[in-house]
């Protein structure tokens, strides 16, 4: 949604395509033609939210009279994913170009897992002891195995609240009504990194690239090459690209599913692209590998000075392991010669099975798509029509079609209303679930190994379409469904004078299956809306470099020399612009990482110290092995006088943490129960994942002394708490996840005052500076009922230019934190037994280690910090900086019981004009 929109020049006649590319081809998935600056030198930054609206989920209530009803809920947390997207273009040489990308989605909610009819008690609910409040609603997955259908085999479910005056049994009748059966997921995250090296002739071009996507269950590799042929004075421009991507899966399979998914079809068939593997009494995990060749042939066509056509052609090939590993089909076996017992209004018992779906290990997929752009002169904006059509032979037929309209308003706006409208048929093999009229039944050798399947998968039927062939593949996955989407949405640009280019953007999407194009869509049960919201920042570096008629590289280097940067990479703040008007943009990595021993105070303590004290009055049962935090922040600054610097610091959180059991524990069965037991192995055995927003911070930098030897200035700021502080633990084992720990919260949750002074000096190729800092919590508790303890830092640090761009620094770090105050809602911190409220019921954090207890928080820190930094006076890169550091801890001193640190990695790029 968020592109790279140029705005119009005020010649459109100086070049053929510049009436086009002026307000034109600027939009997503348009083929950019080779005559336009599409790939001039920039850095851009992103920043997406996309959000499920809740679905309608149906579930039947089990009332205390022992009656059940159908109902309709909708109390399930949808998906919602955060991304942050960062890319780079830098001319190596005139030739050669480099290009760099990094994503990074972290994702968590309730998704479907199945489909089923309402019927077949796959949502169950219950009610209070009055017998009206709905209590227990969530995505845990259940089924007794037992389902009903009436005399034609239709599925069946109880009337609401009718008993059979004569059996008391519960009455059922026919019921087609359809639900999904929705699964839970915590927060995970996806991580990919790709780059692209080009080299262009006059009328050629080469490039090679390649990347890695990395998450927990999957891993994909991939690698491209291409070319590019300009020819007919430039008015025609042909692309190739070939790429291969080689991917491994290995899923952990759900602990609430492990009792309902049915895997036997992998386990007995010995599918070759699939293995099963059952590491331990409470994990399953499934590992298959992939590989996919495509090739891009595209097209694009100057009609005139005020129109241009492109035209692409897709062909991709996929083989091994295609199917979705968490996703299951409901078959329903009937066996006719077994009937015990069927309820009133019920002719047959079914026997549901969720198998594992099964697609081919092959499939083929071809797209052909069509952009036409007319700039349309006495509007001065420009109108994009964009179609694809898209195949495979697995019978999924889909139409795309897309209108834009790109309307420059003035001063720099531009806004771009657009919409969109896709539609698709159902697979061959899709089918919400399946009747077969045979038994299930399981046969064993001598040895007691399975032998064969347990049933015969040519009798595998669909209600709605029994000529349906799904003996060898079926899948209920609502996105091999037949539905449409309709969308739209609006961009909103404003580029200013100095090559700086901001952007934001909203689409709302609509999904059902009645806008299939010729009708026979998917029930209204998987309809369902989302939306998209994003921002970015793209910093134009070489419209910056040619600013000033053609003063650009001595703007350049009189910023660097009053602007040398020599303080280290991990010190905020330290800085202020050299002058009104100056700006400068920058992006901030921190990578943290704590692991080895458990600390109480500054030594190292044993596991069965930790059991016995670090978690008050009760038993600990887990501590982590090792925690990571990554960290993305923007520096955006302006000067608007030479003593005042205006700071804006948005930023992007992700954490990761392990634990492990303790020694010396208690038994954990005896002492938390079956379920709570179960969440703990579930605790042990996946990592806990949070992303997203962190909290932004908002300063102000005021010069106090500057004799351009010495220099001082102090900073006044605030810290906004736009970061999550509720974020939970999913479900499982029919208990709920509860908080997750304090650390891996995304914020404070509260607004923070953060105070600095800073003093720097500079002599010949000496360089050095001090600041103290602090963070002071200006709220009693945030909303989730705690408060982070204040913070003091003190540092100083000293450089040397071993160059004229090049410093080598080290400095010496103090660090001081409170502990934690307030707790979670809820959350029984005291108790002898924190598990459980007084009325049995679980607390809102389940607290099964050291982590769980605000007592365990903050302390006393010394580290040494080692970097370089690197300034462009001049050049190419003239006005960039680059400075890492690395920072090792000398010291720690926690309070109660923590894990130690490893360290931390600081890096920074800024771009100053």
């Amino acid at each position: 949604m968020v592109t790279n929109n140029k705005s119009v020049v005020s010649n459109r006649r100086e070049a053929p395509l510049y009436s086009l590319t002026a307000a034109a081809l600027v939009l997503p998935g348009l083929l950019q033609h080779p005559a336009q600056a599409a790939d001039d030198d920039s850095v851009d930054f992103q920043y997406s939210h996309y959000q499920e609206g809740k679905r309608n989920i149906s579930g039947i209530i089990f009332r205390p009279d022992s009656s059940r009803s159908k109902t309709t809920v909708n109390s399930f947390n949808p998906i919602e994913v955060d991304s942050v997207h960062g890319s780079a273009k830098v001319s190596l040489t005139d030739r050669i170009k480099f290009a760099f990308n990094y994503t990074q989605d972290t994702w968590g909610g309730a998704t479907p897992i199945s489909t089923a009819p309402v019927g077949f008690n796959m949502n169950p609910l219950k009610t209070g002891v009055d017998g009206t409040t709905i209590v227990g609603a969530s995505p845990y997955i259940q089924g007794d195995g037992n389902t009903y259908l009436d005399k034609n085999f239709h599925p069946a479910a109880p009337v609401p609240a009718q008993i059979d005056p004569v059996t008391g049994q519960q009455v059922y009748a026919r019921s087609d009504q359809v639900t999904h059966v929705m699964s839970y997921a915590s927060p995970e995250t996806r991580k990919q990194g790709d780059f692209k090296l080009s080299y262009d002739w006059d009328n050629l071009a080469l490039s090679i690239g390649g990347g890695i996507s990395i998450e927990d269950d999957y891993e994909s590799r991939f690698g491209n090459i291409g070319t590019r042929w300009d020819f007919n004075q430039k008015q025609t421009s042909l692309n190739l690209d070939l790429s291969y991507t080689n991917s491994d899966t290995h899923a952990v399979v759900d602990h609430d599913a492990t009792g309902y998914l049915n895997m036997i079809n992998y386990t007995d068939q010995g599918l070759n692209q699939l293995s099963y593997l059952e590491s331990s009494p409470y994990t399953i995990s499934l590992s298959g590998k992939r590989q996919d060749w495509s090739t891009h042939l595209g097209v694009s066509q100057i009609i005139n000075q005020d129109a241009v056509l492109s035209a692409d052609l897709d062909y991709t090939r996929s083989t091994g392991y295609l199917s979705n590993p968490y996703k299951g089909v409901n078959v329903v076996f009937v066996d006719p010669d077994n009937q015990f017992f069927r309820p009133p209004g019920a002719a047959y018992q079914g026997n549901l099975q969720a198998l594992l779906e099964q697609r081919p290990e092959v499939r083929n997929q071809w797209n052909l798509g069509g952009r036409y752009v007319q700039y349309i002169n006495p509007l001065d904006a420009a109108l994009h029509f964009d179609y694809r059509l898209s195949a495979d032979d697995w019978g999924i037929q889909a139409h795309t079609f897309q209108a834009d309209w790109v309307q420059p308003v003035g001063s720099g706006w531009t806004v771009t209303p657009r919409i969109r409208y896709y539609s698709q048929d159902a697979a061959d093999f899709y089918a919400p679930w399946l009747l077969t009229k045979q038994a299930y039944s399981e046969h064993v050798d001598a040895n007691g190994n399975l032998v064969g399947l347990p049933y015969d998968s040519k009798k595998f039927k669909n209600l709605a379409d029994p000529t349906a062939d799904y003996s060898n593949y079926f899948s209920s996955d609502h996105r091999l469904s037949g539905f449409g989407t309709l969308s739209g949405g609006i961009t909103v640009t404003k580029q200013f004078a100095k090559g700086l280019t901001l952007e934001t953007g909203f689409e709302y999407y609509t999904h059902q299956g009645g806008l299939k194009i010729g009708g026979g869509g998917e029930g209204g049960y998987a309809d369902f809306d989302y939306w998209l919201a994003n921002a970015a920042l793209k910093v134009d570096m070489t419209a910056l470099s040619f600013k000033g008629s053609g003063s650009g590289e001595h703007q350049h280097s009189d910023y660097a020399l009053h602007h040398a940067s020599h303080e280290p990479a991990g010190v905020m703040f330290a800085h202020m612009l050299p002058k009104a008007g100056d700006v400068m943009v920058g992006y901030r990595y921190q990578w943290s990482s704590q692991g080895g021993n458990l600390l109480q105070g500054n030594q190292a303590v044993s596991d069965q110290t930790v059991v016995a004290n670090g978690c008050q009055t009760a038993p600990c049962f887990a501590a982590p092995d090792n925690m990571v935090m990554h960290m993305h922040m923007l520096d955006l600054m302006f000067a608007p006088t030479d003593w005042l610097t205006l700071m804006l610091m948005p930023q992007f959180m992700d954490m990761g943490m392990s634990l492990r059991g303790l020694d010396g524990a208690p038994d954990s069965y005896n002492t938390l129960g079956m379920n709570l037991n179960g969440h703990l192995n579930h605790h042990l055995q996946n990592n806990h994942e949070t992303g997203g927003i962190g909290d932004l911070g908002i300063y102000a930098l005021l010069k106090v002394f500057d004799d351009g030897t010495h220099h001082l200035h102090a900073t006044m700021g605030f810290s906004a708490p736009t970061g999550n502080v509720d974020i939970q633990n999913r479900r499982n084992h029919q208990v709920d996840g509860g908080y997750t720990h304090y650390g891996m919260q995304l914020g404070s949750g509260t607004w923070d005052f953060k105070p600095s002074i800073t003093y720097t000096g500079q002599w010949d190729n000496l360089s050095w500076g001090a600041q103290a800092s602090g963070t002071i919590r200006m709220e009693n508790q945030n909303k989730s009922g705690y408060r982070l303890g204040d913070l003091f830092l003190a540092t100083a640090w000293g450089g040397y230019n071993i160059a004229p761009w090049l410093t080598a620094n080290v400095r010496g770090v103090y660090t001081t934190q409170g502990s934690i105050t307030g707790a979670y809602p809820g959350s029984q911190s005291d108790s002898t037994n924190p598990w459980f409220n007084t009325d049995g019921s679980p607390t809102s954090i389940l607290k099964f280690g050291p982590m769980d207890y605000r007592q365990n928080s903050g302390g006393k820190y010394w580290d040494v910090g080692f970097g370089l930094n690197a300034s462009m006076p001049s050049g190419a890169f003239a006005g960039n900086t680059l400075s890492v550091e690395w920072l090792q801890p000398v010291y720690t001193n926690v309070n109660g019981y923590q894990l130690d640190r490893d360290g931390a990695l600081s890096f920074t790029w800024s771009y100053g004009f």
